[in-house]
């Protein structure tokens, strides 16, 4: 996948952590580990229900690993290699 893509998954994924938190866009920072975005259990089961729905990925048979969980950079480029 090419990076500009990668780039607008980082975007998506930038806007629907938003929206799940409850926070303005702007501070969330892609590089940033998702537990300091204030990311917890119930947040993340919303985030992975998101990512099957706007990617079309079933995330029980994708292979995506805790570290591809780390930030929203690292979410976004897996899911974009998985596309």
């Amino acid at each position: 996948m090419e990076i500009k893509n990668v780039k607008r998954i980082e975007e998506i994924l930038i806007r629907e952590v938003a929206t799940i938190l409850s926070i303005d866009p702007a501070t969330v920072k892609p590089e940033a580990p998702l537990q300091t975005l204030g990311v917890d259990s119930l947040s993340f089961v919303e985030l992975l229900v998101v990512i099957e729905r706007i990617f079309a990925l079933n995330l029980m048979e994708s292979g995506l690993t805790r570290q591809d969980f780390q930030s929203i950079s690292s979410l976004a480029s897996r899911i974009g290699r998985m596309a």
